[in-house]
């Protein structure tokens, strides 16, 4: 399977609980922390809940 990476770009300060725990549940912590994934359905489903606040790219 190909692999993503993940990037949080905004706070979760004023976020919604749910989506502060699907941000840490990624593996990011602050600003610019990034984590690198296998590209599967329930990590497309957590970025997807938070896209608002992370960035995605591919990896090669």
């Amino acid at each position: 399977m190909s692999q993503i990476r993940v990037t949080q770009t905004k706070s979760v300060i004023g976020s919604k609980e749910k989506h502060k725990r699907t941000v840490r549940a990624l593996g990011l912590k602050r600003i610019r922390d990034s984590r690198v994934h296998e590209d599967t359905p329930q990590i497309r489903g957590m970025i997807r809940k938070v896209s608002h606040l992370v960035s995605v790219e591919e990896v090669k």
